[in-house]
């Protein structure tokens, strides 16, 4: 069977006010470990405040001064403890999605000292999306981003010439250079796309800009006084050629790797979504390329074949069979392969609905997920619900994971699920 995390997610109240019902249930479901956060708590009024004070010692220690005291709410912050007690009573894994500088690490587990590691989202991740989309966009360098590659080393002269260069080219593709390059593999593509020397520093400046903030964040943590684990999640292992995510690079630095097992269609981050997007842009951008050369383009870029994918409206379709056997076959045996151990390696695994805003997938598509990955060597997940896991998603969960849930009335419900009687008298 395969091992289970759950990510405790935002409002953290819900769990706080009915964790020992909840975690009996994901025990006997197969739950071994949870990923807590993002670390506030949300007031009557609406605010956010803080999970967890900024200890004023752990600066001082550092030479530097505290931030300003903000808002506590102390009952919260012990009904947050409680309940990771219990967590850890239960022998089980306990990360936090909360990361940041030494004293704010050291704060954090000063205050909750039953957590294990933090965890970083998409970290060092460069822009992926062609389209300008979720607050970015490939072939742009922002002041900031900028500042950072001239600290880095990198002249920003030449990183601006190898994005302009492949810029005008992504934007003066025709159908003949489509069709006499793009299938010819990886020399070929060199030609289809007119890479040059400026394009490769550009793609290799975000390669390394990636491993050293990964270096910083390593940095960071072993300055607090006791071990705390990193985890970082980085996009899926197709797209980490352009995120400059290298999961051959990863290891030294990140005691668990959580590769995004995301796939949905639209919102951001799916996999369907993104392809669907780089479509658009390529037929935009060039009139005269059919669907069917746009995705010949992303084919030859990214080494991806959609099964029975042939244009935007197949995308409609859902997924197939093929689609798991295949696709998320290959991009978890990829994972494992560069990563080079399978206790470091523990899937992130979402079905696209909030925080996402992607077309939801459902309990098949789970299912699919869950055991393509398997049989590529994963034996382990972590589970992003939305924000709980719905009745059907925990039965697929607990099925392939511990003793399958069966529901009750007296027994436990995913929280915000409305029992069949409750939804009867609703009426």
């Amino acid at each position: 069977m395969m091992k289970c995390w759950i990510f405790v997610f935002n409002p953290l109240e819900r769990y706080i006010e009915n964790f020992k019902h909840i975690f009996d249930a994901w025990e006997a479901g197969g739950v071994r470990g949870i990923v807590v956060g993002r670390m506030f708590f949300i007031e009557d009024d609406g605010d956010r405040i803080p999970a967890f004070p900024q200890d004023p010692k752990a600066y001082a220690d550092l030479g530097l001064a505290a931030p300003a005291e903000q808002p506590r709410n102390l009952e919260k912050e012990r009904g947050l403890s409680a309940m990771l007690d219990d967590a850890a009573g239960r022998g089980w894994h306990i990360m936090v999605f909360d990361s940041g500088t030494t004293a704010h690490v050291q704060s954090l587990i000063n205050r909750y000292p039953q957590v294990d590691g933090v965890i970083i989202d998409g970290p060092g991740e460069n822009h992926y999306e062609l389209a300008w989309h979720h607050g970015g966009e490939l072939f742009e360098l922002r002041d900031g981003e900028r500042r950072e590659f001239a600290r880095l080393g990198f002249a920003i002269d030449r990183l601006e010439r190898g994005m302009a260069h492949l810029r005008q080219r992504f934007h003066n593709l025709t159908p003949d250079l489509v069709r006499y390059w793009a299938p010819g593999g990886t020399l070929a593509g060199l030609n289809l796309f007119d890479i040059n020397e400026d394009a490769l520093y550009w793609l290799r400046a975000r390669r390394e800009r990636a491993r050293r903030s990964w270096q910083r964040a390593r940095a960071d943590l072993d300055g607090v006084n006791r071990y705390v684990e990193l985890g970082g999640i980085p996009r899926i292992t197709t797209f980490s050629a352009l995120t400059g995510q290298d999961y051959q690079q990863m290891p030294p630095y990140f005691d668990y790797i959580f590769p995004k097992h995301y796939y949905w269609h639209r919102g951001f981050d799916g996999m369907y979504g993104t392809i669907a997007r780089w479509v658009q842009k390529f037929a935009e951008w060039n009139p005269a390329l059919t669907e069917a050369d746009c995705f010949l383009l992303v084919e030859s870029l990214f080494g991806l074949r959609l099964p029975h994918v042939n244009s935007l409206l197949d995308m409609e379709m859902g997924f197939s069979a093929e689609f798991f056997a295949e696709v998320v076959y290959s991009e978890t045996r990829r994972a494992l392969e560069a990563i080079k151990d399978v206790d470091k390696t523990i899937f992130w695994v979402s079905t696209g609905r909030s925080p996402h805003a992607g077309d939801a997938m459902p309990a098949r598509d789970l299912a699919g997920i869950l055991k393509a990955s398997a049989a590529a060597g994963a034996q382990r997940f972590l589970f992003h619900p939305d924000p709980d896991p719905s009745p059907s998603e925990w039965s697929v969960i607990s099925g392939l994971c511990g003793a399958q849930w069966r529901q009750s009335r007296d027994g436990y419900w995913p929280p915000n699920a409305a029992k069949p009687d409750e939804y009867l008298r609703s009426q």
